[in-house]
This record gives structure tokens, sequence and C-alpha cells, in this order.
């Protein structure tokens, strides 16, 4: 009867547990708390992936702009669609588990689109952040709300209007995107209790819709004034909901800094610095609207108790006139301590910034030699077109690679002619997370040729219309444009290779160590590289852009490859509402 019970015993736990041990899952944004997207499954490799077929589709029924990282732990997949509706699916069949449909507040008014970049599972919870800047627990295995949170108040920051400009100018006519205004679209991590996350748009700007349908952005437009608010990461309880501590992305003091006149790197920012120091005075309250979004997952270096994550444009967007100084903290990179939220470092890339050069995409952890010894370092791929690495500890700049895109006329001012430059305020890179494989010193950069023009003007007064100046960013339709995929070596700061696109990169990639690169396009290709030599071996083609990053998993001894295929509304790409997942067709039988 004891032998029985025993045999139960035993047949009841292998019941319980996965056919295969080594089931491999993507269980945080950037796979781990490194954000290096790294995978180290190789049974999709290079000399297979010609065998690469879908598995299986999902599709939402919300055709809008796609960005997110599906999250894969306990075999189902928990993916975020756009306005913040999350899916359960079942990872290896695609079966929907359950589905959360978020109500957003009445009457909120949305600063940045619909996109969310994902959510963050941990200790049975599904967490997300809202566009409507709130923070909400699910139960994993239901979908059930178990708390929701307000992370900021929606009605703390002012949005531009163009309702400040005169009747007779052709931009009173346009409709507006997006202005500045408090959302969150960044991807949530959970790290000892605490789930991290960051408000965005504060410094948004003035977005105006192009005049064409399916024709991508067509202005942006900063007004001098007090717009926005200031911006923040924030801890919060992962049990309750309650706020552990913030970082303001404003400094709480000296917000003006040095009133530098080069970026930190030795690059002239062509600032009139004697101005900007008389008028000081003029704008006691420029901090209060500094803006500074926190748009990127931080990464989190477990051993030293960090965190670093990149800071957004400051606000009002483009025009530096009411806000003189350098602008502290914003397009910085930052280092916090993971527990208290207080500052180590911060490195701004961009003092002053009047070009929209918001540190967006994610930093990455990695060991790096400098110097014949291996330092703690965090890399960052720049809107700026360089690659920078920084010791992880002291934030020295260690390495600024060689540019990964044109430049041309940046970091110049605006001019009533209009100036064109490169990386423009879409940059040479945007949000889009990259891929870093740690053992060969490679980072793998998704990159934007997009020239913009940059215009000042000067409305004079008018009836009861006040003078008026405004600066525009209009990106260059009738010019070539496309993205560039780059992978570049981390040692030597040189390009390994570059494989140019279509059409500007953004959406994200992944590496694998089958010598893979997996990266998707606007025009709806999703493509595996060479990671050796940027050759294309493999291309299917969706109803959408895939502009959102793949990961990668395994379940019972079979890899998978998941993507979603939205598109993009800013850069202009079609929109669609695909989940695609793909393993490797089985070879051909042997005939007898």
């Amino acid at each position: 009867m004891l032998f029985l019970k025993r045999l139960l015993l035993v047949a009841g736990t292998l019941a319980s547990a996965p056919l295969f041990a080594d089931d491999v899952t993507w269980p945080t944004y950037g796979l781990d708390h490194s954000n290096r997207r790294f995978a180290t499954i190789d049974q999709i490799n290079r000399d297979n992936v010609g065998r690469l077929t879908r598995a299986w589709t999902y599709e939402s029924g919300i055709k809008a702009t796609f960005q997110a990282t599906p999250i894969m732990v306990d075999r189902t997949l928990f993916l975020s669609l756009p306005f913040n509706h999350v899916v359960a699916l079942d990872a290896a069949s695609g079966k929907v588990r359950w589905r959360y449909e978020h109500r957003r507040k009445p009457g909120y008014a949305l600063c940045c689109g619909p996109a969310n970049r994902g959510v963050a599972v941990a200790s049975g919870k599904v967490f997300i952040g809202t566009v409507d800047a709130r923070l909400v627990a699910l139960e994993a295995k239901t979908g059930k709300v178990l708390w929701d949170v307000e992370v900021a108040d929606g009605g703390s920051a002012k949005g531009e209007s163009i309702a400040a400009l005169q009747d007779s100018d052709p931009l009173r006519k346009s409709t507006i995107a997006g202005q500045s205004g408090v959302g969150i679209a960044m991807a949530p991590v959970v790290y000892q209790g605490k789930v991290l996350i960051g408000v965005t748009g504060v410094g948004y700007g003035l977005h105006l819709d192009s005049d064409r349908d399916g024709a991508p952005l067509g202005a942006v437009v900063g007004f001098a004034g007090n717009y926005g608010r200031s911006g923040f990461l924030a801890a919060f309880d992962t049990e309750t909901g309650k706020r552990i501590w913030q970082f303001d992305t404003i400094a709480p003091a000296h917000w003006e800094g040095e009133f530098r006149e080069t970026t930190p790197d030795g690059l002239p920012l062509h600032r009139d610095t004697a101005r900007e120091r008389a008028d000081l005075a003029k704008y006691p309250e420029a901090a209060k609207y500094g803006g500074g979004s926190a748009w990127s997952t931080p990464a989190i270096d477990h051993e030293n108790g960090l965190l670093y994550f990149g800071t957004g444009n400051p606000s009002p967007q483009m025009d530096g006139t009411s806000r003189p100084g350098d602008n502290l903290y914003t397009v910085s990179l930052v280092c916090l301590d993971v527990n208290s939220g207080k500052i180590r470092w911060h490195y701004q890339q961009v003092p002053h910034d009047q070009w929209g050069y918001d540190v967006a995409s994610p930093a990455v952890l990695f060991d790096y030699p400098h110097r014949g010894k291996r330092v703690p370092a965090v890399g960052q791929a720049a809107k700026t077109g360089w690659y920078y690495i920084h010791d992880r500890l002291t934030g020295e700049l260690l390495r600024r690679s060689d540019e990964f895109v044109e430049h041309r006329d940046t970091f110049t001012s605006p001019t009533p002619e209009g100036r064109v430059i490169l990386p423009g305020v879409l940059g040479g890179i945007n949000w889009s997370p990259t891929a870093l494989d740690e053992k060969r010193q490679v980072v793998y950069v998704p990159g934007i040729h997009w020239p913009v023009k940059y215009t000042k003007q000067r409305i004079a007064a008018k009836g009861d219309k006040p003078a008026i100046e405004y600066t525009m960013l209009e990106p260059q339709m009738d010019v070539p444009r496309w993205g560039v995929l780059s992978a570049i070596d981390l040692v030597s700061g040189k390009i390994r290779w570059q494989r140019r696109t279509e059409q500007p990169l953004v959406g994200g990639v992944l590496a694998t160590a089958g010598a893979l690169v997996f990266m998707g396009e606007g025009n709806g290709r999703f493509n595996a590289y060479d990671a050796e030599t940027g050759e294309v071996l493999w291309s299917d083609r969706l109803d959408a852009g895939v502009n959102a990053p793949p990961i990668t998993y395994r379940i019972d001894g079979i890899q998978y490859v998941a993507v979603a295929a939205g598109g993009n509304q800013i850069f202009g790409y079609r929109t669609g509402d695909i989940f695609q997942v793909y393993r490797l067709k089985p070879p051909p039988a042997r005939q007898p």
C-alpha cells in the first residue's frame, strides 16, 4: 500500500512537470535585466533558418501602432495590445487563455498615441502602465484586476495649441496627432518586490498629422512658454501598488547647469549662452514644466543595486527660449540606486536640447574589456547617431562609436529659410531596443536616415493675436530616406557591417546563439540576418509593418520566434493587428 502511494505521488509529480525540462522563457522586457536581448538557444540557426515557417497567428482586432515585446513564462505569452488591452495566449498553440479590456478614464486626452511597449510578469501578476497614466496589476492566471493606481495626474501637464497661431498660418488647418501631456509607453520591470515605471509625453511638443492619408507625421511644432510638466521614474510595491520612491527627471536645484558650449564628448552646440544667462531670471518657473519623459525600460545591475534609464527632451520641445541653461537631467543616461531612487550619476548627451534627441533606446549592461581589465559597462544607442559606452559605476565615458548613421549640420540652430539636418527628430535610432552579444563584443543597432527640415518662424502681431515665434520640424518626404542595420564592434567602436533597408528602421532587434539577427521593417518584411556578415538569410512578409521587437523561446524542445506586426502611424507604416509566431518546418522525410 505504501509502495502504491509512493507510485501515485511520483506519477502526479511527473504529470505536473513540463514534458521537457529545458523549456526556455522570455521573462522580462529585455530578456533579462541586462536588456541584452541575446538568446542562447540555437535550434534555429543560420544553416536551417530557411525552413522557418509560420506556426500560428493571433489577430487582436485592434489595428493600431503595435510596439509590444511579449513576455513568455509558464508556457504562456502575455501580450499588451494598443490602448493597453492585455491577452494571455498558449505559447505553443496560440489559444486565448484570457483577455483584459482596459477602460480609459472618461475624457482622457492621449498625449502620444495608443502604443504600449509591453508588460511585466512576476509574483503571479501581470503589470501594465497605461496611456492614461495608471499602473494596473492583473492576476496572471485569470486576467482579473488586483489593483489599479494613478501614476500621474493627467491634468498636470499643459499641452500646446494651434490656437496661438494667426488665422492666416497654414498650420491652423492641421489636425493635432499629439501634444504634451502625461501617459505611459514603457514596459515596466519588476525587481525585489518593486515594479518600476516612468511617465512619458511631458515634453512631447505639438505633433501635427500629414495632410495625406497613410503618410507619416506632418510636423512637430514647438512654442516657447509653460508647456508640459516634469517627468519621473517611480517604484511601486508589487503587492499593494503603493508608491515606494520617485525620482524626478528635472533636477530639484540648479537645473540650468553649467551652460555648456559643447556636448560632454566635445561637439559644439552653437548656443548663445551669454543670452541664456542674461535671460535666466525671466523664467523662474521653467523647471516646473521641464519635461524629461522616461521612455525606456530600465536595465538593472543586481550586484551593485543600480538601475539605468534614459530621459527625454526638455519642455517646451525644440524652442529653448523660455528654458535657459542645460536643463538637467533631460536627454541623459541616468544611474539610480534601485532601492532608494537616489541619483548616483548622470551623463547628459545633449545639454539644452533643441532637436528632440531623447535618450530613448534602452540602456544595456555588459562586461567590457578596457585597458587590460574587464569593466562593468552600460551601453546606449543614441538618437544622435553614436553608441556610447560608460563605466556603469562612475559614468565615465569609455568609448563613443563611429557614427552608425550620416550626420549633416548636427546641433545647428533652425533658420527662417529652414535647415536640413541629420539625424533629425526621429533620431539616428528611435525607441527601438538593440541586441548585444557580450561574448563577441558586438551590438546590433537599427538605424534611421531621414532628413528633417528645421525652421524658426516669427509671425508679426495681427488683430488680437500677439507676435509669436515657433520652431517647426518637418520630416522631408521628397528626398531619399532609408534604414540601416549596423553591427558595431564594441572594443574598437568600428562598424563591422551595415545592411541598408528600404525604409527607416523602428521596432527592435533580437540576436541569438544561432548566429542570427532578427529585425522587422515598415513594409511588412520580417528578416533573419547572418550575425557575422549581415546577409539576409530568410524573410517573410506580413500584412502590416513589423515595428515591434521580436523574441524567441522554447517549449517541448521546439524553438519559436514571435513578433507583433501592427505598423507605426508616426512613420506612416501600415497598421494592423497581427501577432505572428514561427518555428522550423520539419525536414522532408527521406525516401526509401
